[in-house]
């Protein structure tokens, strides 16, 4: 296996083999973390990332449970030392007005696993890749993957545009035994087989911003995620407060309700929301806008086979929910681990069957199962937390695992049993035009 020289920039590329065990496809936390461990296990691994990095990404805020697979990777100590602001506690505010007392992890845990971070997506992620480096994977930005090779039903490998030290691009075809699609949103391979769902209830979108010197309550409550509910559970807002005194503020709310072609500009909709949330006005009084509006649409999906023969799915290219509990980052990096222990098994036993190859995948869909239905909760109607745990106390512990992500522990997704099958509101727009 090649590993970089140490004495050498983390970005020393030596020449590409024409063979792998292992071509991870992305660089996020999922790519990396996957390709990071397999590497430590003593397997050839190439990361193939098509953006160069650091890049901008959205997904700042790091729930608890993130700990123990940043921990595996060795990174707490290197989190620990950098500029991110600690994160506590999570705050909840209702109609626009109505906060909740923080909710801080500590409380409920008095592990260092409690205090985590709010994390420049664009630093956090090259801190990943750097360590997959460290571990002995072959990572190459702005590399294109345009296919991956398929030999009847087996992966085994890619065609992709790398980019030469003269700004040219070279095509190569590599092989593997392993191909992990890590893609992202882009979700490269079930985009292609056809074999990605939107999740029919959960058709939102997002408008979002940075915001430069906005109210950040003091002490321990200066990181911590305030999310902010506008009246009626329209729209609700993020408030995730980063390093350098920026603020990452983002609507979320249903496609008709926030991208109706009535609506007017993503500013415009996004100004009018503002005006429902005045929890959210008052801590901008004194602030500046200082990015363009940025949108996604459409968002949780999930791919109906998570791996197949040589191949397998991690992170957002199997699957994402709805942002409002910070789910992705985590979800990413403990499928990372999933996937990476599952491939080492496989390679070990000579076994690249998709069934050998996505065995973590029943579990990991059973965790996000236990998000997805906190979600469908979080935008009923007529429903309240605070009145439900009155009834059920009981559930409380139930409900802190799955805010601080700890989903797959036996037993977590029973207080559903006692919510029943809550849906989401429908997704109506602000006014309908009148009838012609």
């Amino acid at each position: 296996m090649i590993h970089p020289n140490p004495e050498s920039p983390l970005n020393y590329l030596p020449p590409l083999q024409s063979q792998y065990d292992v071509i991870v496809i992305g660089g996020g936390p999922a790519g990396c973390t996957t390709a990071a461990l397999v590497a430590e296990y003593g397997h050839s691994v190439l990361l193939l990332e098509r953006a160069q990095l650091p890049r901008f990404h959205v997904g700042e805020s790091l729930i608890p449970e993130t700990y123990w697979p940043l921990k595996r990777l060795d990174l707490i100590d290197r989190l620990k030392q950098s500029a991110f602001p600690r994160k506590y506690s999570v705050q909840f505010v209702s109609d626009g007005v109505k906060e909740s007392a923080p909710f801080y992890f500590e409380r409920y845990n008095q592990h260092e696993s409690s205090v985590t971070w709010q994390v420049n997506r664009g630093e956090f992620d090259q801190m990943l890749m750097d360590r997959a480096r460290e571990l002995g994977t072959i990572a190459h930005t702005s590399a294109h993957v345009t296919d991956v090779i398929f030999e009847c039903t087996q992966a085994v490998g890619v065609k992709c545009r790398l980019l030469n030290e003269d700004g040219g691009r070279s095509e190569r075809e590599i092989r593997c035994r392993v191909v992990v699609d890590a893609t992202g949103q882009s979700a490269f391979i079930s985009s292609r087989r056809g074999q990605r769902d939107a999740d029919p209830m959960l058709k939102k979108g997002t408008i979002w911003t940075y915001w430069r010197g906005a109210h950040r309550d003091s002490g321990k409550d200066e990181g911590a995620t305030l999310i902010m509910q506008t009246p009626g559970k329209k729209s609700w807002f993020w408030y995730i407060p980063l390093q350098d005194d920026v603020v990452s503020i983002g609507c979320t709310g249903g496609m008709k309700y926030l991208f109706d072609k009535d609506a007017g500009s993503v500013e415009a909709v996004y100004d009018r929301e503002l005006t429902r949330c005045p929890a959210m006005q008052k801590r901008l009084v004194n602030a500046t806008r200082c990015t363009d509006f940025f949108t996604t649409k459409d968002f949780s999906y999930y791919s109906r086979e998570g791996a197949g023969n040589g191949w397998l799915l991690v992170g957002d290219a199997f699957g994402f929910i709805d942002p409002v509990y910070s789910s992705g980052v985590y979800l990413a990096l403990k499928g990372g681990e999933f996937a990476a222990d599952a491939i080492h098994d496989a390679l070990q036993r000579s076994d690249l069957s998709g069934s050998r190859l996505g065995q973590w995948q029943p579990l990991y869909k059973q965790g996000i199962e236990n998000f997805r239905k906190l979600v469908y909760a979080f935008y009923a109607e007529n429903f309240s937390f605070g009145m439900f745990l009155k009834e059920h106390p009981q559930y409380k512990s139930n409900m802190v695992d799955i805010l601080v992500g700890d989903v797959f522990k036996p037993g977590v997704g029973d207080i559903f049993d006692a919510m029943g099958a809550l849906k989401p509101a429908m997704d109506m727009p602000l006014t309908r035009p009148a009838m012609a």
